[in-house]
């Protein structure tokens, strides 16, 4: 099957939120057959920042929905954008 990777940006809930501990909770509550391959901290203003992270998943019907839901549930996130998706193969810039 088809692998895809899938950039999202992730918001802090809040400008308290520990935005450094998302990575470790994402990786520790992804369902099976999802994987965090890289991640970076990007500043938004004041002080704020976002996570970019790329994940892998298969290219099945609901599977980017199952994603986006399982990122959402962690506690330190509020918003997230998916940036891009695209296949496994294609390096995103």
């Amino acid at each position: 099957m088809t692998k895809l990777v899938a950039r999202i940006k992730i918001l802090p809930s809040e400008s308290e939120a520990d935005i450094d501990s998302v990575p470790k909770m994402l990786t520790e509550s992804l369902p099976e057959g999802f994987k965090l391959i890289e991640h970076t901290k990007e500043p938004i203003a004041f002080g704020l920042y976002s996570v970019i992270a790329d994940f892998t998943l298969d290219d099945s019907e609901g599977q980017m929905d199952l994603l986006e839901e399982s990122i959402r549930k962690i506690e330190a996130v509020g918003e997230i954008e998916v940036i891009n998706v695209s296949r496994q193969s294609v390096k995103i810039k």
